[in-house]
């Protein structure tokens, strides 16, 4: 009992998630734009950017989990899958603002493509950092498959003590 309150009282309140979310996964975003320039000079750009992606999406994952939501530990891969599910719906998000933008203006510039890109960027950051604190790292979660996968004690302790009880009387009878 005195686990389960300490770490309800460890957890961040929602501001300090949020300025947390956005030192990680900003921080991260950066480090991941340079590493993307440095392996596209040696192999395609599609690959690196792909490989880089789930390399900083697995690394936010673990810094979420550890230091921005407090979940106590190493994300599972409960945890990995759904920020990934996530991820990717904000990938989706910026693409479809892009290829809109495309469509509706025939040549924009650099700056207007900035500002509709960083747009959707923060709006898909926004309802990330909503899904993964409600839903991939919210406590419940945690706390719900722990009451699922212990096994209930008197049953244990009945099925244990019950033949050595017997067999005590046996020796006393």
């Amino acid at each position: 009992m005195e686990t389960t309150q300490s770490q309800e009282q460890a957890a961040p309140g929602a501001i300090t998630a949020f300025a947390r979310f956005v030192l990680c996964g900003g921080g991260v975003g950066l480090a991941s734009s340079f590493a993307v320039v440095a392996l596209a000079s040696w192999i395609p750009w599609v690959l690196a950017n792909a490989l880089i992606t789930v390399v900083s999406t697995l690394l936010a994952t673990e810094l979420h989990a550890r230091f921005t939501f407090g979940a106590g530990g190493r994300a599972t891969w409960r945890q990995h899958t759904q920020s990934a599910g996530s991820a990717a719906a904000a990938y989706a998000v910026t693409c479809v603002a892009m290829f809109v933008l495309q469509h509706l203006v025939a040549g924009p510039g650099a700056v207007l493509e900035q500002v509709v890109y960083l747009s959707a960027s923060a709006l898909a950051g926004i309802a990330r950092f909503a899904v993964l604190r409600l839903v991939v790292f919210a406590r419940n979660h945690a706390q719900g498959a722990a009451t699922r996968t212990t096994p209930p004690v008197p049953t244990t302790v009945a099925r244990t003590s019950a033949p050595a009880e017997a067999a005590a009387l046996c020796r006393a009878a």
